[in-house]
């Protein structure tokens, strides 16, 4: 039995999840991995699904119907993992955005002590690579805004490449989480340091897909914009003991 699960949440990533699957289990650290698919139409599913007999025992896949958001499907994949003895359980896209070698310097980084560690883009000036300027200022001024709003030190506040240990996701009430974009990876951070845990940043460098379509939205965007202000509201009126 494996200490570690990677969640992979997917919608249309036929192009991506074979090489990424087997990316990870080359990796000399082993990982489980848990795709979470939203009724991908172009066959996701069924590629994991051959997998997984490849695989046998550390492939698992959960069909939902629909396409329902990145949070609910981390949040399915979260409960998923911790009903196992998975001690650390992590995000990551299906892109090959987040590096796979980056996953043992995360749990490098957990087995240190840190509670959740975050594959950051920008702690050390700007590591991102094939992104436009202009999504760049975005993402990098939304984790200032962010930071200025909430209070929180956190260089890159929308980061989804993440390593939790068990006892935060057990500790945070994962059902009154209530954001699904880039506004969840941010709650999910927020709620973290208000409970107390210990919150590192580990550098990465991230680099924009090169198959498939980016799922990013005006949607998500304005979310994720309102969401922050909601969020410090609410913290000022709730106990986090």
């Amino acid at each position: 039995m494996a200490d570690s699960i990677v969640i992979i949440p997917t919608f249309n990533e036929i192009e991506n999840i074979e090489n990424i699957i087997r990316k990870v289990f080359s990796l000399n650290v082993t990982f489980h991995i848990l795709v979470v698919d939203d009724g991908s139409p172009d066959g996701t599913a069924d590629v994991v699904k051959r997998l997984m007999q490849e695989f046998e025992g550390k492939l698992f896949i959960e069909e939902r119907k629909g396409k329902l958001g990145l949070g609910t499907a981390y949040i399915h994949g979260f409960k998923w993992s911790l009903a196992r003895d998975y001690t650390y359980i992590f995000e990551m896209d299906a892109d090959f955005s987040h590096n796979p070698e980056d996953l043992i310097r995360l749990r490098q980084a957990a087995l240190d002590g840190a509670d959740m560690a975050i594959g950051s883009r920008y702690i050390k000036g700007v590591n991102v690579v094939n992104w436009p300027m202009s999504r760049v200022l975005m993402s990098y001024f939304a984790s200032v805004y962010v930071r200025f709003i909430t209070r929180i030190n956190i260089q890159d506040a929308t980061a989804g490449f993440v390593c939790f240990n068990r006892k935060v996701l057990e500790t945070i009430k994962l059902d009154e989480i209530k954001f699904v974009g880039y506004a969840f990876q941010i709650e999910m951070k927020f709620k973290a340091i208000k409970y107390g845990f210990n919150v590192v940043e580990v550098p990465i460098i991230f680099t924009d897909r090169t198959l498939g379509e980016s799922k990013m939205s005006t949607k998500i965007f304005r979310e994720a914009f309102f969401g922050v202000i909601q969020l410090k509201l609410e913290s000022l009126f709730k106990s986090y003991k």
